[in-house]
């Protein structure tokens, strides 16, 4: 586990890939949110999965790139063939996104941030291709993952060079300078290699 102060925990040295997980609502979106605040003096490239929201009902989610990009992913009234829950899913709709945030050259980021290796996302394979590949590359990664699921995300939560970190009440005010931290100390190691 962090500890509550924002020196890098030992238990995450070793590692190159940070994911977040939890249940829905302990805070995994906000705690990303505040990472890319405390990160802002690095070249970030990434998206957060926000909610859309219509007369306080949820309606959807869109993606929303660092850069700024828009794509609502999924939503209620979308009709397709694939779908979690209520909400249809049009996977083509995050490619765009994609190459923009996560199909970057080497060298032009410092980190990448990614909200959220989840079930809708799943169903878009440029996405996965995408999150393999940076799993692999030297880029410092930091993710929310889902709870529970199996396929890549199974596959994703099981690899030998990524952290699980669970978002708690109990952390979740204290995770995002913690974070910030380890991918700063990431990024002055890759600098000096």
């Amino acid at each position: 586990m962090l500890s509550s102060q924002s020196s890098v925990p030992e238990s995450l040295t070793r590692f190159n890939n940070l994911l977040l997980t939890g249940p829905p609502g302990c805070g995994k979106t906000n705690v990303l949110e505040r990472v890319a605040e405390h990160l802002g003096d690095l070249r970030l490239a990434g998206f957060l999965t926000l909610e859309l929201r219509e007369h306080g009902q949820r309606v959807g989610f869109e993606a929303v790139g660092l850069s700024g990009r828009r794509v609502i992913l999924a939503h209620v009234r979308f009709r397709s063939l694939v779908s979690v829950g209520r909400y249809g899913i049009e996977p083509d709709r995050l490619v765009p996104l994609i190459e923009e945030e996560l199909d970057r050259t080497p060298g032009t980021m410092d980190a990448h941030l990614i909200d959220e290796i989840g079930k809708m996302e799943c169903y878009c394979p440029q996405f996965t291709e995408a999150v393999h590949r940076l799993l692999e590359g030297p880029v410092p990664l930091v993710a929310s993952i889902a709870l529970r699921g199996g396929g890549f995300i199974a596959e994703v939560r099981g690899r030998n060079d990524v952290r699980v970190v669970e978002v708690t009440l109990a952390n979740r005010q204290t995770l995002p300078g913690q974070i910030a931290a380890w991918v700063k100390q990431r990024t002055a190691q890759a600098n000096t290699l």
